[in-house]
């Protein structure tokens, strides 16, 4: 008998997945205690996901006449009103621009110096917690074949302790538990590889504009005034 044959003759007399009675809920139950770390990470992964996301995303918050703003006011010696709409900008370019008009009249490599210090605070704050969401892609699959093994050993303990023929049911759990998991902490990793990417890439954007940005502004002040 297959375990395939073996499932729908035990879901078949309960009554449970067979006659679609079996709900999401009572179905991850039965993938025993790894279910709850597995369930764990999956929020950890949303939460980190959404809050990141909305981060990066309010950084990547760039008017277009920011740099034109700033610079025609530097080109008109109005260098306090540009450290205004520097920090009423308040996105990661605009303190990088703000950190360097406060060091106007030193060295331009000493301008470049600070503009570059306050955009590795600023990617190093893009960053936080990325590398934890990446970490739940490898560990949340691991963990669902770790729930298999154990299911697994359930299963042939059962078969061992049955005296004579094995019945289906006995074989249930342990398979449920087995398949279960896998299946959970696959999706898991999945979807958190995807999410990590995702951010990645986001991330990557907004260094871009940093960059280029930063590029912007250090050829402005060595435009001729």
């Amino acid at each position: 008998m297959t375990i395939l044959q073996v499932l729908e003759q035990d879901t078949s007399q309960n009554g449970d997945i067979t006659s679609g009675t079996l709900s999401v809920l009572e179905l991850m139950m039965k993938g025993g205690w790894v279910m709850i770390p597995l369930i764990l990470l999956s929020f950890l992964a949303i939460y980190i996901f959404v809050e990141r996301l909305m981060t990066i995303r309010k950084a990547a918050r760039h008017p277009g006449e920011f740099m034109d703003n700033i610079r025609s006011l530097v080109l008109d010696g109005k260098v306090d009103e540009a450290k205004r709409v520097c920090h009423k900008t308040n996105t990661p370019v605009a303190r990088m621009i703000e950190k360097g008009l406060q060091r106007l009249g030193s060295p331009l490599k000493n301008i470049e110096a600070s503009i570059e210090n306050v955009g590795k605070i600023e990617i190093y704050n893009l960053e936080k917690n990325l590398p934890v969401i990446a970490t739940i892609s490898g560990a949340a699959p691991m963990l669902g074949f770790f729930g298999t093994v154990t299911g697994m050993i359930q299963a042939f303990i059962a078969i061992a302790q049955e005296e004579g023929s094995v019945s289906p049911k006995l074989l249930s759990s342990g398979i449920y538990e087995a398949m279960i998991t896998t299946a959970t902490g696959l999706l898991i990793g999945i979807i958190a590889y995807v999410g990590y990417n995702y951010l990645i890439s986001q991330v990557s954007k907004v260094i871009y504009k940093m960059e280029y940005t930063s590029i912007e502004f250090i050829d402005l002040l060595q435009e001729p005034h």
